[in-house]
């Protein structure tokens, strides 16, 4: 698998591609307001206009198999709103330097158990200069839950990051 790094700029020659390894991924949910490609565009969208954005995508041929993307936290972000654990105080305290938010990683069947999402997440926080990486994976999901742990990730909180949206844990990884 070959992987490139991409920057906000870099990304919109190939969002059309990652749109669409997003709807593989999502296909059975789609139906989901939430899941739809256009509610996750806009998300990354988001993302892309937040420093410290960045993007790894592996591929195999010429062909994305997956990716993951982040950026980091700034003073005053929504990511900790719908907070449903009491933390300690301070713990939510972004200043954009502090946290890098792993806001998406996914991988298409084809490449899965194969060691392609930890080498895309371990490319992607190679050198960052954050103290800690976070992650909100569904709690519906505890074998993802239980594949991010054993790359070292605690949990930290429950969170229910927008209305629409499943419930998910935070998970926290010290860079």
């Amino acid at each position: 698998m070959r992987m490139e790094r991409r920057d906000s700029a870099g990304l919109g020659e190939i969002r059309p591609e990652l749109l669409d390894v997003y709807a593989e991924i999502y296909a059975d949910r789609l139906g989901e307001e939430f899941h739809t490609v256009e509610r996750f565009d806009e998300r990354l969208g988001w993302n892309t206009e937040v420093p410290g954005f960045a993007a790894v995508v592996g591929y195999l041929d010429e062909t994305p198999v997956g990716y993951a993307y982040g950026c980091t936290l700034q003073a005053g972000t929504r990511w900790w709103n719908g907070l449903r654990t009491t933390v300690p105080d301070g713990a939510t305290v972004e200043d954009g330097a502090r946290t890098f938010a792993l806001s998406e990683l996914m991988i298409v069947d084809k490449v899965r158990g194969t060691g392609a999402a930890k080498a895309i997440h371990d490319e992607l926080l190679r050198g960052r200069p954050e103290e800690r990486a976070t992650l909100l994976v569904e709690r519906e999901h505890p074998k993802v839950r239980g594949l991010y742990e054993g790359w070292g990730y605690e949990w930290f909180a429950e969170v229910l990051p927008f209305a629409d949206s499943p419930l998910y844990d935070a998970m926290n990884l010290r860079l």
